[in-house]
């Protein structure tokens, strides 16, 4: 229980400094709404690089479906044929 009261006093600590900061002008906030520029724009980096991440993904689901469809189609495995040797005499 203790190590959980600790980590809740960090975190007010650090939001209390950080909004301190934010109301002094150190730490950028250009539209006022509490939330620091710096966050907010590796928010925003963070949603193109999911945005890409979900094309992959999607990609990567069509490309398995079509492997599945192929495998579907092979019923058995390859056999090598039996090779006769005519022997002469």
């Amino acid at each position: 229980m203790s190590t959980f009261v600790l980590a809740v006093i960090a975190v007010a600590v650090a939001g209390a400094v950080t909004y301190i900061l934010m109301k002094k002008g150190t730490i950028a906030d250009a539209n006022n709404n509490n939330i620091p520029d710096a966050i907010e724009e590796k928010v925003e980096e963070a949603k193109v690089v999911v945005k890409k991440v979900k094309a992959k993904v999607e990609k990567a689901k069509e490309v398995v479906a079509e492997v599945k469809k192929v495998a579907d189609k092979v019923t058995k495995p390859a056999t090598k044929k039996a090779t006769t040797k005519a022997t002469k005499k």
